[in-house]
Protein backbone atom coordinates (compact mmCIF):
# COMPACT_ATOMS: atom_id res chain seq x y z
CA UNK A 1 0.00 0.00 0.00
CA UNK A 2 2.96 2.37 0.43
CA UNK A 3 4.15 2.27 -3.22
CA UNK A 4 1.11 2.69 -5.50
CA UNK A 5 -0.71 6.01 -5.87
CA UNK A 6 -4.07 4.26 -6.32
CA UNK A 7 -5.67 0.95 -5.39
CA UNK A 8 -9.06 -0.76 -5.19
CA UNK A 9 -10.71 -1.60 -1.86
CA UNK A 10 -13.15 -4.45 -2.54
CA UNK A 11 -15.83 -5.93 -0.29
CA UNK A 12 -17.17 -9.24 -1.62
CA UNK A 13 -20.37 -9.58 0.40
CA UNK A 14 -23.05 -12.23 0.34
CA UNK A 15 -25.55 -9.95 -1.43
CA UNK A 16 -23.41 -7.06 -2.68
CA UNK A 17 -20.07 -6.66 -4.41
CA UNK A 18 -18.67 -3.18 -3.80
CA UNK A 19 -15.42 -1.58 -4.88
CA UNK A 20 -13.88 1.80 -4.14
CA UNK A 21 -11.04 3.52 -5.95
CA UNK A 22 -8.63 5.03 -3.43
CA UNK A 23 -6.01 7.47 -4.70
CA UNK A 24 -3.18 9.52 -3.23
CA UNK A 25 -3.72 13.24 -3.79
CA UNK A 26 -1.85 16.08 -2.08
CA UNK A 27 0.06 13.57 0.09
CA UNK A 28 -3.04 11.87 1.50
CA UNK A 29 -5.33 9.01 0.55
CA UNK A 30 -8.75 10.04 -0.79
CA UNK A 31 -11.88 8.18 -1.89
CA UNK A 32 -12.08 8.90 -5.62
CA UNK A 33 -15.19 6.87 -6.39
CA UNK A 34 -17.16 3.76 -5.48
CA UNK A 35 -19.72 1.39 -7.00
CA UNK A 36 -21.82 -1.54 -5.81
CA UNK A 37 -23.52 -4.33 -7.76
CA UNK A 38 -25.54 -7.40 -6.79
CA UNK A 39 -23.30 -10.31 -5.82
CA UNK A 40 -21.50 -11.95 -7.40
CA UNK A 41 -20.46 -8.76 -9.20
CA UNK A 42 -17.62 -8.59 -11.69
CA UNK A 43 -14.84 -6.76 -9.85
CA UNK A 44 -12.91 -6.23 -13.09
CA UNK A 45 -15.94 -4.58 -14.67
CA UNK A 46 -16.50 -2.33 -11.64
CA UNK A 47 -12.85 -1.32 -11.60
CA UNK A 48 -12.90 -0.56 -15.33
CA UNK A 49 -16.00 1.61 -14.95
CA UNK A 50 -14.50 3.53 -12.03
CA UNK A 51 -11.34 4.26 -14.03
CA UNK A 52 -13.41 5.29 -17.06
CA UNK A 53 -15.40 7.71 -14.93
CA UNK A 54 -12.24 9.29 -13.54
CA UNK A 55 -10.96 10.14 -17.02
CA UNK A 56 -14.41 11.21 -18.20
CA UNK A 57 -14.75 13.62 -15.28
CA UNK A 58 -11.18 14.98 -15.25
CA UNK A 59 -8.30 13.47 -17.29
CA UNK A 60 -5.83 15.43 -15.18
CA UNK A 61 -7.11 13.63 -12.09
CA UNK A 62 -6.29 10.30 -13.69
CA UNK A 63 -2.78 11.51 -14.44
CA UNK A 64 -2.33 12.83 -10.89
CA UNK A 65 -3.28 9.40 -9.58
CA UNK A 66 -0.66 7.78 -11.80
CA UNK A 67 -3.28 5.87 -13.77
CA UNK A 68 -1.82 6.88 -17.16
CA UNK A 69 0.77 9.36 -18.53
CA UNK A 70 -0.31 12.57 -20.26
CA UNK A 71 0.49 11.47 -23.81
CA UNK A 72 -0.52 7.82 -23.66
CA UNK A 73 -3.93 6.37 -24.50
CA UNK A 74 -4.51 3.32 -22.33
CA UNK A 75 -7.72 1.35 -22.10
CA UNK A 76 -9.49 1.67 -18.70
CA UNK A 77 -9.67 -2.13 -18.44
CA UNK A 78 -5.88 -2.36 -18.73
CA UNK A 79 -5.38 0.33 -16.11
CA UNK A 80 -7.85 -1.29 -13.71
CA UNK A 81 -6.26 -4.72 -14.11
CA UNK A 82 -2.86 -3.33 -13.09
CA UNK A 83 -4.01 -1.63 -9.89
CA UNK A 84 -3.48 -3.39 -6.55
CA UNK A 85 -6.55 -4.69 -4.75
CA UNK A 86 -7.40 -4.92 -1.08
CA UNK A 87 -10.08 -7.62 -0.80
CA UNK A 88 -12.42 -8.51 2.06
CA UNK A 89 -14.39 -11.68 1.38
CA UNK A 90 -17.52 -12.71 3.30
CA UNK A 91 -17.68 -16.27 4.52
CA UNK A 92 -21.05 -17.98 4.04
CA UNK A 93 -23.10 -18.54 7.17
CA UNK A 94 -22.52 -22.05 8.52
CA UNK A 95 -24.43 -24.25 10.92
CA UNK A 96 -22.95 -25.14 14.31
CA UNK A 97 -24.38 -27.51 16.90
CA UNK A 98 -23.26 -26.90 20.47
CA UNK A 99 -23.35 -30.05 22.61
CA UNK A 100 -22.93 -30.45 26.38
CA UNK A 101 -24.14 -32.64 29.19
CA UNK A 102 -26.33 -30.04 30.92
CA UNK A 103 -28.01 -26.71 30.25
CA UNK A 104 -25.53 -25.03 32.59
CA UNK A 105 -22.58 -26.24 30.52
CA UNK A 106 -24.35 -25.55 27.22
CA UNK A 107 -25.24 -21.89 27.79
CA UNK A 108 -21.70 -20.38 27.48
CA UNK A 109 -20.98 -22.54 24.41
CA UNK A 110 -24.10 -21.27 22.63
CA UNK A 111 -23.36 -17.69 23.67
CA UNK A 112 -19.81 -17.87 22.26
CA UNK A 113 -20.98 -19.37 18.97
CA UNK A 114 -23.86 -16.92 18.47
CA UNK A 115 -21.57 -13.93 18.98
CA UNK A 116 -19.09 -15.14 16.35
CA UNK A 117 -21.46 -15.43 13.41
CA UNK A 118 -22.57 -19.08 13.52
CA UNK A 119 -26.12 -20.28 12.89
CA UNK A 120 -26.30 -21.97 16.25
CA UNK A 121 -28.41 -24.66 17.86
CA UNK A 122 -27.77 -26.35 21.18
CA UNK A 123 -28.57 -29.81 22.58
CA UNK A 124 -27.76 -31.57 25.86
CA UNK A 125 -27.37 -35.17 26.93
CA UNK A 126 -29.74 -34.50 29.83
CA UNK A 127 -32.57 -33.52 27.46
CA UNK A 128 -32.11 -36.22 24.79
CA UNK A 129 -31.63 -39.96 24.83
CA UNK A 130 -28.60 -41.35 22.96
CA UNK A 131 -30.55 -42.08 19.76
CA UNK A 132 -32.13 -38.62 19.59
CA UNK A 133 -28.79 -36.97 20.34
CA UNK A 134 -27.09 -39.00 17.62
CA UNK A 135 -29.77 -37.97 15.11
CA UNK A 136 -29.19 -34.32 16.03
CA UNK A 137 -25.45 -34.71 15.40
CA UNK A 138 -26.10 -36.35 12.03
CA UNK A 139 -28.35 -33.51 10.78
CA UNK A 140 -27.03 -32.43 7.37
CA UNK A 141 -27.48 -28.74 8.30
CA UNK A 142 -24.76 -29.13 10.94
CA UNK A 143 -21.25 -28.45 9.62
CA UNK A 144 -19.40 -27.97 12.92
CA UNK A 145 -19.80 -29.63 16.30
CA UNK A 146 -18.79 -27.67 19.39
CA UNK A 147 -18.66 -30.15 22.25
CA UNK A 148 -17.76 -28.70 25.61
CA UNK A 149 -17.42 -29.28 29.32
CA UNK A 150 -15.95 -27.39 32.22
CA UNK A 151 -12.26 -27.65 33.04
CA UNK A 152 -12.37 -29.34 35.48
CA UNK A 153 -15.85 -30.69 34.72
CA UNK A 154 -18.66 -29.98 37.13
CA UNK A 155 -20.25 -32.60 39.32
CA UNK A 156 -23.29 -32.71 37.01
CA UNK A 157 -21.04 -33.47 34.00
CA UNK A 158 -18.58 -36.13 35.19
CA UNK A 159 -20.94 -39.10 35.09
CA UNK A 160 -21.97 -38.60 31.46
CA UNK A 161 -18.83 -37.26 29.76
CA UNK A 162 -17.68 -40.72 28.66
CA UNK A 163 -21.10 -41.48 27.19
CA UNK A 164 -21.17 -38.09 25.41
CA UNK A 165 -17.70 -38.72 23.99
CA UNK A 166 -18.81 -42.12 22.66
CA UNK A 167 -21.90 -40.61 21.00
CA UNK A 168 -19.80 -37.90 19.33
CA UNK A 169 -17.26 -40.48 18.16
CA UNK A 170 -20.05 -42.57 16.66
CA UNK A 171 -21.45 -39.56 14.80
CA UNK A 172 -17.99 -38.70 13.46
CA UNK A 173 -17.65 -42.23 12.11
CA UNK A 174 -20.84 -41.67 10.11
CA UNK A 175 -19.97 -38.09 9.05
CA UNK A 176 -16.17 -37.84 8.67
CA UNK A 177 -16.52 -34.43 6.98
CA UNK A 178 -17.62 -32.80 10.25
CA UNK A 179 -15.33 -30.31 11.95
CA UNK A 180 -15.32 -31.03 15.68
CA UNK A 181 -14.20 -28.54 18.33
CA UNK A 182 -13.58 -30.05 21.77
CA UNK A 183 -13.67 -27.45 24.53
CA UNK A 184 -12.45 -27.85 28.11
CA UNK A 185 -12.49 -31.35 29.57
CA UNK A 186 -13.86 -32.82 26.32
CA UNK A 187 -10.29 -32.62 24.99
CA UNK A 188 -9.64 -35.85 26.93
CA UNK A 189 -11.75 -37.64 24.30
CA UNK A 190 -9.58 -36.51 21.37
CA UNK A 191 -8.03 -39.95 20.80
CA UNK A 192 -11.38 -41.73 20.74
CA UNK A 193 -12.84 -39.33 18.17
CA UNK A 194 -9.75 -39.24 15.92
CA UNK A 195 -9.63 -43.04 15.88
CA UNK A 196 -13.01 -43.06 14.14
CA UNK A 197 -11.60 -41.14 11.15
CA UNK A 198 -7.79 -41.36 11.07
CA UNK A 199 -7.56 -39.35 7.82
CA UNK A 200 -8.88 -36.20 9.48
CA UNK A 201 -6.93 -32.97 9.85
CA UNK A 202 -5.02 -30.52 7.69
CA UNK A 203 -6.34 -27.96 5.26
CA UNK A 204 -6.30 -24.20 5.01
CA UNK A 205 -8.43 -22.03 7.27
CA UNK A 206 -11.01 -21.57 4.50
CA UNK A 207 -11.20 -25.35 3.94
CA UNK A 208 -11.45 -26.62 7.49
CA UNK A 209 -13.50 -29.74 7.06
CA UNK A 210 -12.82 -32.99 8.83
CA UNK A 211 -10.69 -31.44 11.57
CA UNK A 212 -10.65 -32.04 15.28
CA UNK A 213 -9.68 -28.84 17.08
CA UNK A 214 -9.00 -28.31 20.77
CA UNK A 215 -10.26 -25.22 22.54
CA UNK A 216 -10.19 -23.79 26.06
CA UNK A 217 -13.25 -24.18 28.24
CA UNK A 218 -16.10 -21.76 27.57
CA UNK A 219 -15.42 -19.82 30.78
CA UNK A 220 -11.62 -19.68 30.42
CA UNK A 221 -9.63 -16.54 29.65
CA UNK A 222 -10.01 -12.85 30.37
CA UNK A 223 -12.67 -11.79 29.73
CA UNK A 224 -14.26 -15.22 30.25
CA UNK A 225 -14.81 -17.05 26.96
CA UNK A 226 -12.56 -14.81 24.85
CA UNK A 227 -10.13 -17.60 23.74
CA UNK A 228 -13.03 -19.81 22.62
CA UNK A 229 -14.70 -16.92 20.76
CA UNK A 230 -11.42 -16.12 19.01
CA UNK A 231 -11.04 -19.71 17.80
CA UNK A 232 -14.66 -19.88 16.62
CA UNK A 233 -14.21 -16.61 14.76
CA UNK A 234 -11.09 -17.90 12.99
CA UNK A 235 -12.77 -21.17 11.96
CA UNK A 236 -15.83 -19.34 10.61
CA UNK A 237 -14.43 -16.38 8.74
CA UNK A 238 -10.67 -16.18 8.45
CA UNK A 239 -8.61 -12.95 8.54
CA UNK A 240 -10.24 -11.33 5.47
CA UNK A 241 -13.84 -11.61 6.66
CA UNK A 242 -15.29 -8.09 6.29
CA UNK A 243 -17.26 -8.13 9.55
CA UNK A 244 -14.25 -9.25 11.52
CA UNK A 245 -12.13 -6.64 9.72
CA UNK A 246 -14.72 -3.89 10.32
CA UNK A 247 -14.56 -4.73 14.01
CA UNK A 248 -10.83 -4.02 13.96
CA UNK A 249 -11.49 -0.72 12.19
CA UNK A 250 -13.95 0.31 14.90
CA UNK A 251 -11.06 0.44 17.35
CA UNK A 252 -9.04 2.50 14.86
CA UNK A 253 -11.95 4.93 14.41
CA UNK A 254 -12.21 5.37 18.19
CA UNK A 255 -8.49 6.19 18.39
CA UNK A 256 -8.39 8.49 15.35
CA UNK A 257 -11.52 10.46 16.28
CA UNK A 258 -10.91 10.21 20.06
CA UNK A 259 -14.55 9.26 20.62
CA UNK A 260 -16.53 6.30 21.89
CA UNK A 261 -17.71 4.51 18.76
CA UNK A 262 -20.31 1.87 17.99
CA UNK A 263 -20.54 0.19 14.58
CA UNK A 264 -23.80 -1.49 13.58
CA UNK A 265 -24.11 -3.50 10.39
CA UNK A 266 -27.18 -5.41 9.22
CA UNK A 267 -26.42 -7.55 6.19
CA UNK A 268 -27.66 -10.50 4.21
CA UNK A 269 -26.14 -13.23 6.38
CA UNK A 270 -25.91 -11.60 9.80
CA UNK A 271 -25.38 -8.51 11.87
CA UNK A 272 -22.35 -6.90 13.49
CA UNK A 273 -22.09 -4.85 16.66
CA UNK A 274 -18.66 -3.49 17.52
CA UNK A 275 -17.95 -1.06 20.35
CA UNK A 276 -14.73 0.71 21.25
CA UNK A 277 -13.47 3.67 23.22
CA UNK A 278 -10.15 5.50 22.74
CA UNK A 279 -7.06 3.90 24.21
CA UNK A 280 -5.69 5.32 27.44
CA UNK A 281 -2.18 6.78 27.80
CA UNK A 282 -1.20 6.01 24.22
CA UNK A 283 -2.44 2.42 24.23
CA UNK A 284 -4.38 1.28 21.18
CA UNK A 285 -8.13 0.85 21.51
CA UNK A 286 -9.54 -2.67 21.54
CA UNK A 287 -13.02 -3.27 20.14
CA UNK A 288 -15.60 -5.64 21.55
CA UNK A 289 -17.04 -7.39 18.50
CA UNK A 290 -20.19 -9.49 18.22
CA UNK A 291 -21.25 -11.13 14.93
CA UNK A 292 -24.78 -12.54 15.13
CA UNK A 293 -26.08 -14.70 12.26
CA UNK A 294 -29.67 -14.46 13.56
CA UNK A 295 -29.53 -10.68 13.04
CA UNK A 296 -29.55 -11.04 9.26
CA UNK A 297 -31.86 -8.72 7.31
CA UNK A 298 -33.97 -11.79 6.47
CA UNK A 299 -32.92 -15.22 7.81
CA UNK A 300 -33.06 -18.14 5.33
CA UNK A 301 -36.50 -19.38 6.40
CA UNK A 302 -38.43 -16.64 8.24
CA UNK A 303 -40.55 -18.27 10.95
CA UNK A 304 -43.54 -16.82 12.80
CA UNK A 305 -41.35 -14.99 15.32
CA UNK A 306 -39.44 -13.19 12.55
CA UNK A 307 -42.65 -12.31 10.70
CA UNK A 308 -44.11 -10.89 13.90
CA UNK A 309 -40.98 -8.81 14.55
CA UNK A 310 -41.07 -7.26 11.09
CA UNK A 311 -44.84 -6.78 11.25
CA UNK A 312 -44.47 -4.84 14.49
CA UNK A 313 -42.31 -2.24 12.65
CA UNK A 314 -44.09 -2.24 9.29
CA UNK A 315 -45.95 0.80 8.00
CA UNK A 316 -47.31 -1.23 5.06
CA UNK A 317 -50.72 -2.87 5.41
CA UNK A 318 -49.94 -6.56 4.86
CA UNK A 319 -51.35 -9.71 6.42
CA UNK A 320 -48.91 -12.19 7.95
CA UNK A 321 -48.99 -14.60 4.98
CA UNK A 322 -48.25 -11.91 2.40
CA UNK A 323 -45.53 -10.45 4.60
CA UNK A 324 -43.86 -13.84 4.89
CA UNK A 325 -43.91 -14.12 1.08
CA UNK A 326 -42.41 -10.64 0.74
CA UNK A 327 -39.62 -11.52 3.19
CA UNK A 328 -38.86 -14.72 1.29
CA UNK A 329 -38.69 -12.69 -1.93
CA UNK A 330 -36.30 -10.28 -0.25
CA UNK A 331 -34.13 -13.21 0.81
CA UNK A 332 -34.07 -14.64 -2.73
CA UNK A 333 -33.56 -11.28 -4.46
CA UNK A 334 -31.93 -8.87 -1.97
CA UNK A 335 -31.66 -6.05 -4.52
CA UNK A 336 -35.31 -6.21 -5.56
CA UNK A 337 -37.87 -3.50 -4.71
CA UNK A 338 -35.38 -0.96 -3.37
CA UNK A 339 -37.80 1.96 -3.85
CA UNK A 340 -41.29 2.83 -2.61
CA UNK A 341 -42.93 0.27 -0.33
CA UNK A 342 -40.00 -2.10 -0.86
CA UNK A 343 -37.60 0.36 0.77
CA UNK A 344 -39.95 0.83 3.73
CA UNK A 345 -40.32 -2.94 4.15
CA UNK A 346 -36.54 -3.32 4.02
CA UNK A 347 -36.14 -0.75 6.81
CA UNK A 348 -38.83 -2.50 8.90
CA UNK A 349 -36.86 -5.74 8.49
CA UNK A 350 -33.69 -3.85 9.47
CA UNK A 351 -35.36 -2.62 12.67
CA UNK A 352 -36.41 -6.19 13.49
CA UNK A 353 -32.88 -7.50 12.83
CA UNK A 354 -31.39 -4.68 14.88
CA UNK A 355 -33.63 -5.72 17.76
CA UNK A 356 -32.26 -9.28 17.52
CA UNK A 357 -28.71 -7.90 17.52
CA UNK A 358 -29.35 -5.77 20.61
CA UNK A 359 -30.97 -8.67 22.49
CA UNK A 360 -27.98 -10.89 21.70
CA UNK A 361 -25.45 -8.35 23.05
CA UNK A 362 -26.64 -7.16 26.48
CA UNK A 363 -23.09 -6.55 27.72
CA UNK A 364 -22.50 -4.01 24.94
CA UNK A 365 -25.83 -2.32 25.66
CA UNK A 366 -24.69 -1.81 29.25
CA UNK A 367 -21.61 0.17 28.15
CA UNK A 368 -21.60 3.99 28.30
CA UNK A 369 -23.43 5.62 25.41
CA UNK A 370 -21.24 6.10 22.33
CA UNK A 371 -20.43 9.53 20.95
CA UNK A 372 -20.73 8.21 17.40
CA UNK A 373 -22.84 5.39 15.92
CA UNK A 374 -21.79 4.18 12.45
CA UNK A 375 -24.33 2.23 10.39
CA UNK A 376 -23.39 -0.04 7.52
CA UNK A 377 -24.82 -2.77 5.33
CA UNK A 378 -27.38 -3.10 2.58
CA UNK A 379 -30.29 -2.88 5.02
CA UNK A 380 -29.78 0.88 5.29
CA UNK A 381 -28.64 1.61 1.74
CA UNK A 382 -32.05 2.37 0.20
CA UNK A 383 -33.48 4.64 2.92
CA UNK A 384 -33.00 8.41 3.31
CA UNK A 385 -30.61 9.59 6.01
CA UNK A 386 -33.27 10.88 8.45
CA UNK A 387 -35.19 7.57 8.26
CA UNK A 388 -32.00 5.62 9.01
CA UNK A 389 -31.26 7.83 12.01
CA UNK A 390 -34.82 7.31 13.30
CA UNK A 391 -34.54 3.53 12.82
CA UNK A 392 -31.45 3.47 15.03
CA UNK A 393 -33.15 5.69 17.62
CA UNK A 394 -36.26 3.47 17.60
CA UNK A 395 -34.36 0.34 18.63
CA UNK A 396 -31.21 1.47 20.45
CA UNK A 397 -32.72 3.90 22.91
CA UNK A 398 -30.27 5.63 25.21
CA UNK A 399 -30.77 8.92 27.06
CA UNK A 400 -27.90 10.69 25.32
CA UNK A 401 -26.83 12.90 22.43
CA UNK A 402 -25.32 10.75 19.67
CA UNK A 403 -23.89 11.53 16.23
CA UNK A 404 -24.82 9.05 13.47
CA UNK A 405 -22.76 8.39 10.34
CA UNK A 406 -22.88 5.85 7.53
CA UNK A 407 -20.14 3.76 5.92
CA UNK A 408 -21.70 4.51 2.53
CA UNK A 409 -18.95 2.95 0.38
CA UNK A 410 -18.51 -0.17 2.57
CA UNK A 411 -14.89 0.72 3.18
CA UNK A 412 -14.41 -0.21 6.83
CA UNK A 413 -14.41 -3.95 6.12
CA UNK A 414 -11.97 -3.65 3.23
CA UNK A 415 -9.61 -1.28 5.08
CA UNK A 416 -9.67 -3.60 8.09
CA UNK A 417 -7.97 -6.28 5.98
CA UNK A 418 -4.74 -4.20 5.99
CA UNK A 419 -2.50 -6.42 8.16
CA UNK A 420 -0.37 -3.69 9.74
CA UNK A 421 -2.22 -1.74 12.50
CA UNK A 422 -0.13 1.39 11.92
CA UNK A 423 -0.91 1.36 8.21
CA UNK A 424 -4.62 0.81 8.93
CA UNK A 425 -4.68 3.80 11.23
CA UNK A 426 -2.82 6.02 8.78
CA UNK A 427 -5.20 5.12 5.98
CA UNK A 428 -8.14 5.95 8.25
CA UNK A 429 -6.62 9.29 9.26
CA UNK A 430 -6.54 10.26 5.60
CA UNK A 431 -9.92 8.76 4.67
CA UNK A 432 -12.11 9.42 7.75
CA UNK A 433 -14.01 12.31 6.15
CA UNK A 434 -14.57 10.29 2.96
CA UNK A 435 -15.52 7.01 4.62
CA UNK A 436 -18.15 8.36 7.02
CA UNK A 437 -21.16 10.23 5.64
CA UNK A 438 -22.74 12.26 8.48
CA UNK A 439 -26.44 11.48 8.86
CA UNK A 440 -26.82 13.95 11.72
CA UNK A 441 -27.34 13.87 15.47
CA UNK A 442 -30.02 12.36 17.70
CA UNK A 443 -30.83 13.68 21.17
CA UNK A 444 -32.96 11.39 23.37
CA UNK A 445 -33.85 12.68 26.84
CA UNK A 446 -35.51 10.18 29.19
CA UNK A 447 -38.17 10.85 31.78
CA UNK A 448 -40.35 13.24 29.77
CA UNK A 449 -43.73 13.66 31.46
CA UNK A 450 -46.99 13.93 29.57
CA UNK A 451 -48.39 17.40 29.06
CA UNK A 452 -48.85 20.14 26.48
CA UNK A 453 -45.16 21.14 26.61
CA UNK A 454 -41.95 19.62 27.95
CA UNK A 455 -39.94 22.83 27.60
CA UNK A 456 -38.09 24.86 25.00
CA UNK A 457 -35.26 24.18 22.54
CA UNK A 458 -32.95 26.89 21.23
CA UNK A 459 -30.47 26.14 18.43
CA UNK A 460 -27.43 28.40 18.08
CA UNK A 461 -25.93 27.81 14.63
CA UNK A 462 -23.81 29.77 12.16
CA UNK A 463 -26.95 30.73 10.25
CA UNK A 464 -28.52 32.19 13.40
CA UNK A 465 -30.67 31.10 16.34
CA UNK A 466 -34.02 29.30 16.26
CA UNK A 467 -36.48 28.54 19.02
CA UNK A 468 -39.11 25.78 19.26
CA UNK A 469 -41.43 24.08 21.71
CA UNK A 470 -40.72 20.55 22.95
CA UNK A 471 -43.84 18.37 22.71
CA UNK A 472 -43.84 15.20 24.87
CA UNK A 473 -44.02 12.01 22.80
CA UNK A 474 -43.08 13.79 19.59
CA UNK A 475 -40.14 14.21 17.23
CA UNK A 476 -38.51 17.52 16.45
CA UNK A 477 -36.49 17.66 13.22
CA UNK A 478 -34.10 20.62 12.90
CA UNK A 479 -32.44 21.39 9.57
CA UNK A 480 -28.69 21.26 10.20
CA UNK A 481 -26.60 20.58 7.09
CA UNK A 482 -23.48 18.37 6.96
CA UNK A 483 -20.38 20.09 8.27
CA UNK A 484 -22.25 22.56 10.46
CA UNK A 485 -21.87 22.44 14.24
CA UNK A 486 -24.44 24.00 16.55
CA UNK A 487 -25.24 24.25 20.24
CA UNK A 488 -28.63 22.95 21.33
CA UNK A 489 -29.90 24.54 24.55
CA UNK A 490 -32.66 22.61 26.33
CA UNK A 491 -34.85 24.07 29.07
CA UNK A 492 -37.13 21.31 30.36
CA UNK A 493 -40.18 21.84 32.54
CA UNK A 494 -39.21 18.87 34.75
CA UNK A 495 -35.93 17.11 35.47
CA UNK A 496 -34.93 14.57 32.79
CA UNK A 497 -31.98 12.26 32.11
CA UNK A 498 -29.63 13.26 29.31
CA UNK A 499 -26.29 11.83 30.34
CA UNK A 500 -26.94 13.32 33.78
CA UNK A 501 -30.17 14.38 35.46
CA UNK A 502 -31.25 18.00 35.21
CA UNK A 503 -33.53 20.57 33.62
CA UNK A 504 -31.06 22.66 31.60
CA UNK A 505 -28.57 21.26 29.10
CA UNK A 506 -26.30 22.69 26.41
CA UNK A 507 -25.27 20.05 23.87
CA UNK A 508 -22.93 20.44 20.88
CA UNK A 509 -24.46 18.71 17.86
CA UNK A 510 -23.23 18.12 14.32
CA UNK A 511 -25.28 18.35 11.16
CA UNK A 512 -25.83 15.75 8.48
CA UNK A 513 -28.19 14.52 5.79
CA UNK A 514 -30.84 14.06 8.47
CA UNK A 515 -30.05 17.21 10.43
CA UNK A 516 -30.79 17.16 14.17
CA UNK A 517 -33.48 14.80 15.50
CA UNK A 518 -34.80 15.53 19.00
CA UNK A 519 -36.65 12.41 20.18
CA UNK A 520 -39.09 13.05 23.05
CA UNK A 521 -40.72 9.61 22.97
CA UNK A 522 -40.59 7.04 25.78
CA UNK A 523 -37.36 5.28 26.77
CA UNK A 524 -37.78 2.38 26.11
CA UNK A 525 -40.19 2.98 23.23
CA UNK A 526 -43.77 1.92 23.95
CA UNK A 527 -46.04 1.15 21.00
CA UNK A 528 -49.78 0.37 20.91
CA UNK A 529 -50.81 -3.29 21.01
CA UNK A 530 -53.43 -2.85 18.29
CA UNK A 531 -51.69 -3.37 14.93
CA UNK A 532 -53.66 -0.68 13.07
CA UNK A 533 -52.97 1.96 15.71
CA UNK A 534 -49.30 0.96 15.84
CA UNK A 535 -48.99 1.21 12.05
CA UNK A 536 -50.61 4.67 12.04
CA UNK A 537 -48.26 5.91 14.74
CA UNK A 538 -45.14 4.56 12.99
CA UNK A 539 -46.31 6.12 9.72
CA UNK A 540 -46.88 9.49 11.41
CA UNK A 541 -43.34 9.46 12.82
CA UNK A 542 -41.74 8.44 9.53
CA UNK A 543 -43.86 10.31 6.99
CA UNK A 544 -41.89 13.57 6.86
CA UNK A 545 -38.56 11.72 6.86
CA UNK A 546 -39.44 9.81 3.67
CA UNK A 547 -41.09 12.78 1.94
CA UNK A 548 -38.07 13.93 -0.06
CA UNK A 549 -37.15 10.39 -1.17
CA UNK A 550 -40.72 9.54 -2.25
CA UNK A 551 -41.02 12.72 -4.31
Amino acid sequence: MTDPRAFFAVDLGAATTSAALIGRLAHRWRLVGSMALPAPGDVDAIGTELVRRVFAADPNLGVALGLAPHDDLVEPATIAADLPRLIARSAPARGLLAVAVSDRALEPLVDAARKTGWRTRGVTRDALDPLALTNALLDSAVEVLLVGAGDPPGADERRQLDELGAIVAGAVARRPELTVILAGAMADHLGRIESQAPHRGGGAASERTGEVLLAPAAAAGAPPGEPLRKLLDEVRGGPDDPRRAAGRMTAAVADVLDRRVELIEIGFDGGLRATAEPGIAGAEAVAEVSIVADAALVPPDPDDAIVDRVLSWSTISLDRHRLRDRLRELRLWPWSAIAGDGARLRLAAARAALGVLVEATPAQSALPSPDLVIVSGGAFASAPGPAVALAVADVIRRPAAIAIAQDHARLLGALGVIPDPTERRQALIDLADDVLTPLGSVVIPAGIRAGPSAGRLTIHAESGASDSDLVPGGLELVDLPPGEVATAEFQFRDAVRLGTRGRRFAVDVGGGLGGLLVDLRDVPLRLPDRMERRRELLEAWQESLWLTRDR
